[in-house]
């Protein structure tokens, strides 16, 4: 009887280790299983170009994919428009421009930006050296191409002042997107709308030795030149793709810092249209504005910078009243932010 109490014991034993073993077993696989799939569509601000190259090498790197987020770029129409599909809840996230956040919010738009793209501005006044614009004061009698944006013409004005330049004196022509093709046909003298870091290098490679100065030094206030935008009244539900999507990316602009040739192929693979000299030579030198001055996440905005920013949006008139800046952005989805 002790024998067959014994080997019943045993056999117990044995079927609970192996019951252990076996639930230990399914706990490993369980842990290293691929994460749920989640769809996150990004609406980019233009056409794919060096502002974007933390996009790319994310997705080269397949950072996005290892956090479990399937991303869809789309392309927009109208550089307007990006902001506006998300404010309607047609899109997850949009690539915008600091003053449309602002202007959005000011006309009751329901967005809020969640990371800067790109830190600092990039937006410059460009010449060639055929025009002889060489400086701000050499715009007096000249004509100026922007895109036709009001905030624009407000930079100009901004600038010639600061230059004691008359504004009567300095022609403001429209050229819409034409930016390069206006200034390279002698159309206008000097642009106001173009990057430094894209039609800046676009100039520099087709030997037109232009005159550069981004408008942050020219008397405008410092700002974030792109942004990512979400719906504030589904940030809720969207925050976790949110902040994962936000981390990957901070991945993608180290990476890219860490290796920028690697960084330009990840972004001119997919995108044969660009040509390879100069896109290379733009992303070495859009990589540093990826980053935030000083010790902050990769993303930060700064209220303070937003709110002096804003001021002059509502002193030359392009903004009635100052939105709320805690509403208008939170950091709390960036890299080790917003969780305690």
């Amino acid at each position: 009887m002790r024998g067959l109490v014994r080997l019943l014991a045993a056999l117990l034993t044995a079927a609970a280790l192996a019951a252990v073993a076996g639930a230990c077993g399914e706990k490993s696989e369980s842990s290293n299983a691929t994460p749920p799939k989640r769809n996150l569509d990004v609406v980019l601000d233009w056409f794919p170009n060096p502002d974007h190259v933390a996009i790319y090498e994310a997705r080269a790197k397949r950072y996005f994919e290892q956090v479990g987020l399937d991303v869809k770029t789309h392309v927009p129409s109208d550089p307007a428009s990006p902001i506006k599909q998300v404010a309607a809840g047609r899109a997850d996230l949009a690539i915008s421009y600091e003053p449309e956040v602002l202007l959005a919010r000011q006309q009751g738009l329901p967005v809020v930006a969640v990371a800067a793209l790109v830190q600092r501005p990039l937006t410059a006044v460009i010449a060639t050296r055929k025009s002889g614009v060489r400086s701000v004061r050499d715009l007096r009698g000249k004509r100026v191409g922007t895109a036709g944006i009001p905030y624009q013409s407000a930079y100009l004005k901004t600038i010639l002042g600061r230059a004691h330049v008359p504004v009567g004196s300095v022609k403001e022509t429209n050229v819409g997107a034409s930016l390069l093709p206006a200034t390279l046909s002698g159309k206008v003298d000097a642009t106001l709308g173009g990057f430094w870091n894209v039609e800046g290098i676009e100039l520099k490679s087709r030997g037109a030795k232009p005159w550069i100065e981004p408008i942050d030094k020219l008397g405008v206030p410092d700002y974030d030149e792109l942004v990512l935008v979400a719906n504030s009244d589904k940030l809720a539900g969207k925050r976790d793709a949110l902040r994962l999507f936000i981390s990957a990316l901070a991945r993608g602009a180290n990476a890219a810092r860490s290796d920028p040739r690697e960084a330009a192929k990840a972004l001119l693979d997919p995108n044969r249209d660009l040509k390879r000299k100069e896109t290379t030579a733009s992303v070495r030198v859009t990589i540093p504005t990826l980053f935030p001055k000083g010790n902050r996440p990769w993303g930060y905005m700064d209220p303070v910078a937003w709110r002096n920013y804003g001021g002059w949006m509502v002193s030359n008139g392009v903004l009635k009243d100052l939105p709320d800046i805690s509403k208008a952005l939170t950091n709390d989805l960036l890299p080790g932010q917003g969780l305690g």
